[in-house]
């Protein structure tokens, strides 16, 4: 039996970064992930949205961890080396129903002290977004809103977690919780470790590890969302022979679609240059909820098309590259009905955390999830220190992690000088992207084992032609490592 201080279940983003707060206390950390690499759960598929904090409950957890995360956001992504963009959001409206919802998100983010908060008129908003459908009659600026990617943010915190000593294992899959007078002894298939504090952060599974030892209380019922990613407008030649991107034709700020029966369409220009749209919002059969299937349906991206007419009509969605499906985690209370756990009708508008005698369950955490991760971190973090007893602070803590240098970022003079350095940032690998060779040698030595592994760290296969013409060259160096 492995001995450790604090055990963590699910390496997502939550998971991760937890890991990394722990980490600024003098113990041992322990991550234990199923998958064989992070982010390969609810983490790894969103809209990549930095909310500002207007559309959370005033008053409640969500919101202070949100308004304090969105203000802080530049500075943690200036410590991880993740680009984060503050490209502002614009919730417009469509009729009375929509401009009721947008007036009171406005003084909903009064309340929780959202800064940069403007309400404007439909044809202000039709001047600030031209693309859009004609028609809006009102609109919700706010512009600390922002995007990353989410499995950018997500590596980083988990790199710079184990760089702290926090130590990840992967293909650990916990069967097992017992309460020892101690504290737990966690099981996996292969190892068994005894920990102090068990940090419940396993996404989707969070219900499911809570009731190795605890009955249930909370239920996790996930939905489906589908996405598509549209291909990057032509690219010009900007100062200094760095490239820039015209977005004349489309849309330059996230923007939120409310219609009058919810909300519908979200379009968002990420940090690479793409335009995403989604989410869809449907219900998963009961086999798919139970195996977490993370695939598309056709009625969902027909829906998304035809929001896309609806909103944006300039649209070529012929550009489209790819499409994703996401789960979107979604806790109920549950009652005992005929021997039958069923969710009940309360709803639950705040981050929802059970503790029970050292166990630390996340159950569901959704929207603002990524947003709030680094500081929902902190304050699970410091409680499991204290369960722990290991409250001394870690002296060598470093917040700071390198990332891995993108050649695709830089201008022609530094890239010239990096290729003298590193001949092999010379070689392209991925064409679609503009991804070298050294940047995928480096990926594989920071832990990446697999195609996935790969793509989601330096962003080989994410163009236009999918990896069709670089993946064979990236197995083979897998292979060899």
């Amino acid at each position: 039996m492995r001995e450790t201080d604090v055990i963590i279940i699910g390496a997502g983003l939550l998971g991760c970064f937890t890991a990394r707060n722990l980490t600024r206390y003098d113990m041992d950390v322990t991550v234990l992930e199923r998958e064989n690499d992070v982010c390969r759960g609810v983490s790894r598929a969103n809209t990549g949205i930095i909310y500002s904090g207007y559309d959370t409950k005033p008053g409640s957890l969500k919101s202070k961890l949100c308004v304090k995360a969105n203000r802080e956001f530049e500075s943690l992504c200036d410590d991880l080396g993740v680009p984060f963009s503050r490209t502002g959001s614009l919730m417009v409206g469509y009729g009375p129903v929509a401009d009721e919802v947008i007036r009171k998100k406005y003084e909903q983010g009064i309340e929780n002290d959202v800064p940069g908060l403007r309400l404007l008129s439909g044809v202000e908003a039709e001047e600030m977004e031209p693309a859009l459908a004609k028609g809006i009659t009102s609109a919700l600026y706010s512009e600390t809103t922002g995007t990353v990617d989410p499995w950018d943010l997500c590596i980083a915190g988990y790199e710079n977690a184990k760089n702290n000593g926090a130590e990840f294992v992967f293909g650990a899959e916990v069967t097992d919780i017992q309460r020892v007078s101690t504290g737990f002894i966690v099981s996996t298939p292969n190892e068994t470790w005894h920990a102090k504090a068990v940090v419940n952060a396993a996404g989707l599974c969070a219900d499911k590890v809570r009731e190795m030892g605890e009955d249930p209380l909370i239920r996790v019922f996930p939905k489906a969302a589908d996405y598509m990613i549209l291909d990057k407008p032509p690219v010009q030649n900007g100062a200094g022979g760095r490239a820039c991107t015209d977005y004349s034709d489309r849309v330059s700020h996230i923007v939120f679609h409310e219609t009058e029966d919810g909300k519908g369409l979200t379009i968002v220009p990420t940090v690479d240059g793409n335009l995403l749209l989604g989410p869809t919002r449907r219900k998963l059969s009961e086999g798919k909820a139970a195996d977490h299937s993370f695939g598309t349906e056709a009625d969902g991206l027909g829906e998304l098309e035809k929001l896309c007419e609806e909103v944006v009509p300039g649209f070529d969605l012929s550009t489209r590259i790819r499409t994703f499906g996401a789960l979107r985690p979604r806790p109920y209370y549950v009652d005992l009905k005929d021997g039958k756990y069923v969710k009940n009708d309360k709803k639950i508008n705040d981050v929802c955390i059970l503790e029970e005698d050292g166990l630390i369950s996340l159950m569901g955490i959704r929207t603002p999830g990524m947003t709030i991760a680094d500081e929902l971190g902190r304050v699970i973090a410091g409680r499991a220190a204290e369960i722990a007893g290991k409250t001394d602070a870690n002296e060598g803590f470093d917040p700071k992690r390198e990332p891995i240098v993108r050649a695709r970022d830089l201008s022609p003079e530094e890239r010239s000088e990096l290729i003298c350095e590193d001949p092999e940032y010379g070689e392209v690998v991925c064409f679609c992207m503009d991804v070298t060779k050294a940047e995928i040698r480096q990926a594989i030595e920071r832990g990446a084992n697999d195609i996935e592994a790969v793509k989601r760290r330096t962003g080989a296969g994410f163009g236009k032609c999918q990896g069709s013409r670089c993946y064979k060259r990236i197995i083979d160096m897998l292979a060899k490592k």
